[in-house]
């Protein structure tokens, strides 16, 4: 269960985000009413919600996800893969110590990681290889996982920008996979719910409390979720798909 989620209002700099999708650039009053409704969502699961207000010096900065790795027993601050987010864990990092004062870990160069490519299953943690998080840094986070009892290992990134952009563990041994994913001999042991290329997109949804918060506009997808039992709450993100972004990137969890 999850207690705490931290978010980021987005800044009007967030039209001119990192991206490779080739949609168009994000309407940022439209990406505003968004991020305020996927906040509406998260308020029905039963957390405590810290909004932090927005950055305009860091256009992706509402993707608070890849800055740290919360977990039950320790807060890791990342080394972002993109330079010019580099700086955003500045700016997240004492909002991070006040839930975790004596137990905060850093990447170091030449490392660099965006949790983002990281994916907690029960107490052990995947993390992908991308062109943002290297074998350096994945190194590090399984060495400091280990210092408290956790588990993690590697997994190879062949198309997508981050691990989770194409897999949701959904607790109960459910993972939603798509593409490259869907015959990963690492994920075998789990039950493999197929996202089709067409719906590629909603394979990255959130888990917050048995309810599932998914991208509007996916009903194949939502259609097997809600055969597994889960409510399922559907967000509007296209603004943020626009400057390649997810339900997960938005929000910190634990």
């Amino acid at each position: 269960m999850f207690n705490h989620i931290i978010c980021r209002t987005p800044c009007k700099a967030l039209v001119n985000g990192i991206t490779s999708a080739n949609i168009g650039k994000p309407d940022y009053q439209k990406a505003l009413e968004q991020h305020n409704a996927y906040i509406r969502a998260l308020q029905t699961c039963n957390v405590d919600i810290t909004i932090l207000p927005p950055k305009e010096d860091f256009p992706d900065s509402v993707f608070v996800e890849d800055t740290a790795l919360c977990t039950q027993f320790c807060a890791i601050i990342t080394r972002p893969g993109a330079e010019s987010r580099r700086q955003e864990i500045q700016y997240i990092e004492k909002t991070i110590q006040r839930f975790y004062p004596d137990n905060m870990e850093y990447i170091s160069a030449p490392g660099t990681v965006d949790a983002g490519d990281i994916m907690m299953v029960g107490s052990h943690y995947y993390i992908g290889l991308s062109a943002r998080t290297n074998q350096y840094g994945a190194e590090q986070v399984i060495a400091l996982l280990k210092k408290y009892g956790l588990t993690a290992s590697i997994v190879s990134l062949e198309k997508v920008l981050h691990l989770k952009t194409g897999l949701s563990y959904l607790e109960n041994n459910n993972l939603l996979a798509a593409g490259e994913f869907i015959h990963k001999p690492e994920f075998s042991h789990l039950n493999i719910i197929e996202i089709a290329d067409n719906e590629a997109y909603a394979a990255n949804c959130i888990w917050v409390n048995d309810r599932v918060i998914m991208p509007t506009g996916y009903p194949n997808t939502k259609e097997k979720i809600a055969t597994l039992g889960y409510e399922i709450i559907e967000v509007d993100t296209s603004e943020f798909r626009k400057i390649d972004g997810g339900l997960s990137c938005m929000s910190l969890r634990f």
